[in-house]
């Protein structure tokens, strides 16, 4: 299935039992945002996927902000709300996939292929007049197994010890001033983890919040990566949320994946011990 998928043919889909949806808003600052705006209105048919407790794990010393969950209980909550094996499930947020990518690359990681994101997200659903509804649906429990591939994610203690290898392509998710270190907002140390590039995912998108067709994501992805192959990208951002919607870019373009390190700067910046780059990176060689 591809990564992406328009209001329309959602639309066409909305009375059919095998297509599970899901609304990931949310709100880094208001944790209330996300079922409030749920409540008021969301895709008919919706679940509400909160992304600090059903898309991330309990916080501890030194996971960082959004460690990923127990997988084996992600599979049981994706169980109750009707996902099941032959499910076809899309997420959809109103920040230009910023966190329905996460629940994307969750499905994926764990192999479920028919998954996809709403591109342009809930403005664009009702921009183009599609209904919404304010009450929960009625769900049917099913029954989802699946177990996480490891090429997906990269671990600290891994990136501790390729840091500064020369097939290492770490990317940094994040705006640009947060990447150089002339703003930090959230996290305890500004800066980034030494050789990452910077590719920005509000980039991926148009101003209406629509991926950029996937031909101009391959050529931006590909420039940026100056050579290196793709698959050796290794996305990272604040908390590992955002980082995703790069991958989802990746694979929207046509392009081999790479990995996620998922505890990313908020993971990395929380041991003094480890080094942290101001600035801009200098050009990458392949």
């Amino acid at each position: 299935m591809h990564p992406l998928i328009t209001p329309q043919a959602l639309a066409g889909h909305l009375d059919d039992p095998a297509w599970v949806v899901f609304d990931c808003r949310h709100a880094l600052t208001d944790h209330a945002y996300g079922p409030t705006a749920y409540a008021k209105g969301h895709v008919p048919g919706a679940r509400f996927a909160d992304m600090e407790h059903e898309l991330c794990g309990p916080i501890g010393p030194g996971t960082g902000r959004h460690p990923l969950p127990d997988w084996d209980a992600f599979c049981a909550w994706l169980s109750s709300q009707g996902v099941g094996h032959h499910s076809t499930v899309v997420a959809f947020d109103d920040s230009h996939g910023a966190y329905a990518a996460r629940l994307w690359w969750m499905l994926r990681t764990l192999g479920h292929e028919h998954v996809a994101v709403l591109d342009g997200g809930f403005a664009r659903w009702t921009r183009e007049g599609h209904p919404t509804e304010t009450q929960a649906p009625r769900i049917q429990p099913a029954r989802f197994q699946g177990r996480p591939d490891p090429a997906r994610v990269l671990s600290l203690d891994e990136l501790q010890r390729r840091l500064g290898a020369a097939e290492l392509l770490l990317v940094d998710a994040r705006a640009a001033e947060r990447y150089r270190g002339e703003s930090e907002p959230i996290d305890p140390r500004a800066g980034h983890i030494p050789g990452a590039i910077n590719l920005p995912f509000m980039d991926n998108v148009n101003g209406a919040g629509v991926f950029l067709p996937p031909e101009r994501l391959r050529a931006r992805l590909l420039a940026a990566y100056a050579g290196a192959p793709p698959e050796r990208a290794v996305h990272y951002c604040g908390s590992g949320v955002t980082a995703c919607h790069n991958v989802l870019a990746q694979a929207a373009a046509g392009l081999p994946w790479g990995r996620l390190y998922a505890g990313s700067w908020s993971q990395w910046c929380a041991d003094p011990a480890r080094p942290a780059e101001l600035g801009e990176a200098p050009r990458r060689k392949a």
